[in-house]
């Protein structure tokens, strides 16, 4: 399996990668072929589709952070079949296999579970970037999350981008262009990616997952091509149910307390689910810190002098990732909700275009005859509107009344 291969209905992207990926293997063959080992990388030529610096972008479920993996598995790719022609990125060499799994010495993958990725961890990965590829072929650093860089962070980088090592390839991630600082994305090649067709986000779950092929069917339409997504509705029981819950709250805004009271269950149900990871993460991470710095045995052992800091370090990284947890959940309950009203548009204008949440078709229909296509374009800018004050900390229960009061109101 190539590793080109999780990369859903992105064709035009691959073949870019792949031409790239021949390139910088013929740039370190030809420096190996002329000093005997692999020695410094001369710079590519201009009529080269390889680049030290690389920039996708793309809606979310989209790939863009496979797409980075799969590139630095090609850049890694140790196939001898390349000697014969084949393109780099086989799926089973040691170097594709490594990358791909997160253990490759050379390639460090980056995506942050906080608020933001701040000036201290990129200055660490600048200086890793500077360190030469301990197999001799490419030091890769994939930013998954470089929309997340603060101001102060995006600064750093800028130099290690603008002037990178010989053998050093930056490969940043993020929602949109206008995501990532233009001082730094006019120094990437930029790659943007497109939502996979729900039919093959459908056959991939099939074929690779095992899922029933009605259910497929219906949370890859459901998630429009989100493959994640889709994934997780279609293995999580849970998840669907809290989908669905959120499908049912249009009905629910009759009156200012049902307005209050859905608003009330989108947040609690966002905070039980921080909870959860919570639950799952923050005592092994803790007690794994508190072994590493020598404390006594059990959860209430003593700690030893001068590691106070260090607690209370990790502790506020937990709470940052609860309330990152939080606004993720709500952002994905806010996206249904979202497409719910876009179904409703759908029927009120009378397209052909089929609606995405089919399950619930019978409240879509009711809703759609209760007003009319202005009402529900103010009830999607009204989600819209609760997206971005959450992107700007406003408290999320107070974003999410002010949302269920304007879609009462259309």
């Amino acid at each position: 399996m190539a590793v080109w291969d999780d990369l859903i209905g992105q064709d035009p992207v691959v073949a870019q990668l792949t031409d790239a990926a021949r390139d910088a293997d013929a740039l370190v063959t030809a420096a190996a072929t002329a000093t005997g080992t692999t020695g410094a990388v001369p710079a590519p030529r201009a009529s080269s589709k390889m680049t030290h610096a690389w920039l996708f972008t793309g809606p979310p479920g989209s790939g863009r952070a496979t797409a980075a993996r799969a590139f630095a598995a090609a850049l890694q790719c140790v196939s001898p079949d390349r000697a014969l022609g084949g393109a780099p990125g086989c799926g089973f060499c040691d170097g594709c296999h490594t990358t791909l799994v997160g253990t490759h010495a050379d390639v460090e993958v980056v995506a942050t579970d906080q608020l933001s990725i701040g000036v201290k961890d990129t200055r660490d990965l600048v200086r890793r970037s500077s360190m030469s590829p301990a197999n001799g072929r490419w030091q890769v650093i994939v930013l998954a999350d470089a929309d997340r860089l603060t101001e102060g962070a995006g600064n750093v980088l800028l130099k290690a981008v603008e002037e990178p090592a010989p053998r050093t390839v930056w490969l940043l991630c993020a929602p949109s262009i206008e995501d990532v600082l233009p001082t730094i994305r006019s120094r990437c090649r930029h790659l943007n990616l497109r939502t996979p067709p729900v039919d093959a986000v459908a056959d991939v779950l099939v074929r690779r997952d095992g899922i029933e092929p009605q259910l497929a069917a219906s949370v890859a339409r459901a998630t429009q091509g989100h493959i994640d997504r889709a994934r997780r509705l279609a293995t999580d029981e849970r998840a669907r149910e809290r989908r669905a819950a959120v499908l049912r709250l249009p009905l629910q805004l009759d009156d200012i307390g049902g307005c209050l009271k859905a608003a009330q269950m989108l947040v609690d149900s966002a905070t039980e689910d921080a909870k959860q990871v919570a639950e799952e993460v923050d005592a092994k991470e803790t007690e794994e810190l508190r072994a590493a710095l020598g404390a006594a045995a059990g959860s209430g052992g003593r700690m030893p002098r001068g590691t106070a800091g260090v607690m209370k370090e990790l502790a506020d990284r937990q709470k940052r990732r609860a309330t990152r947890t939080q606004r993720d959940t709500l952002d994905q309950a806010l996206t249904d909700l979202a497409g719910f009203y876009r179904d409703v548009l759908t029927v009120q204008l009378g397209t052909s275009t089929p609606i995405a949440n089919a399950e619930v078709s019978d409240a879509v229909n009711r809703v759609a005859a209760s007003g009319r296509p202005e009402n529900t374009l103010r009830r999607i800018e009204a989600v819209l509107a609760c997206r971005e004050a959450l992107d700007g900390n406003v408290a999320p229960l107070l974003a999410v009344e002010a949302m269920t009061m304007a879609l009462r109101a259309g």
